[in-house]
């Protein structure tokens, strides 16, 4: 694989390698990479995950919340079509 970067970036991944901090330019982008997954809070589940309902209600940031989300079981009225 072959990137280009701006020489400024070049210049501060040769200084961190100079001082010792890091052994190669490979070294530097998975630490980079690792503290950026880190950072990132987890994706919340997508409906092809194959969540069921319960697990999607229990890990919503809702949950907890004491929020009614009963179903009123009035059926409605009848519509003539």
């Amino acid at each position: 694989m072959s990137i280009e970067i701006k020489p400024e970036t070049e210049r501060l991944v040769q200084e961190e390698i100079k001082k010792g901090h890091f052994h190669s330019v490979d070294e530097i982008i998975i630490e980079g990479v690792q503290a950026r997954r880190q950072k990132q809070p987890a994706k919340p589940a997508r409906a092809t995950d194959r969540t069921t309902l319960s697990e999607f209600l229990l890990n919503s940031p809702l949950a907890g919340s004491e929020l009614n989300i009963e179903r009123d079981k009035n059926p409605g009225r009848t519509v003539q079509l």
